[in-house]
């Protein structure tokens, strides 16, 4: 008859460990479809090689992240432009986006709206969404400034990704990580 209690009381452990990471797989799969149907993303950067040649502003760096993390494939490339914005008005509209920012890296693209203000660390500049002609993906331009000296940050968004991943791209920038690479490059 021991034997017999034993065996029922371990068979009734492991079927509530069962049960329990039953639920525990149904809530992870209700908060997948949860985020999938927000738009929401977890975005994991993880540095690349730099895959442009190099021209006079030289090698910026480039990150990536991954459908799975993004809701589609985000690629961001981020270089300094040492001494090329305007010192007094920095990048004050769309037109200084246009000129400062890295587009021409990607191809031919449209601004799909106008452009808006933001800040990255102590630097202000703007932010722009585009269309990249022929191959239905995406890009986000963004340029920042301090004093004369600029970051411009481009985000090439494939398809399947949410619309807008500039909240998410804004939150890397303004990360420890970049913030202390912009320090050093720039010399904040």
């Amino acid at each position: 008859m021991r034997l017999t209690s034993k065996f029922t009381a371990i068979a009734t452990a492991a079927a509530l460990l069962c049960a329990a990471a039953a639920v525990s797989m149904l809530r992870s799969g209700e908060s997948a479809r949860a985020t999938a149907a927000t738009g929401e993303v977890r975005p994991v950067w993880t540095e690349t090689e730099w895959p442009f040649a190099v021209d006079p502003w030289g090698k910026g760096k480039a990150f990536r992240c991954k459908a799975e993390d993004c809701g589609g494939e985000v690629k961001l490339y981020v270089r300094a432009k040492l001494g090329f914005c305007n010192c007094a008005t920095g990048v004050a509209d769309d037109g200084d986006l246009e000129q400062m920012g890295d587009l021409a890296l990607i191809g031919r693209t449209t601004p799909v709206g106008a452009g808006r203000q933001i800040i990255v660390g102590p630097m202000r500049g703007r932010s722009r969404a585009y269309r990249v002609e022929g191959n239905g993906s995406a890009a986000l331009s963004l340029a920042f400034n301090q004093r004369c000296d600029m970051v411009a940050a481009t985000a090439l968004v494939g398809p399947g990704a949410p619309a807008s991943v500039e909240p998410a791209v804004l939150a890397f920038l303004n990360s420890d990580r970049m913030l202390k690479w912009a320090e050093i490059t720039l010399g904040l």
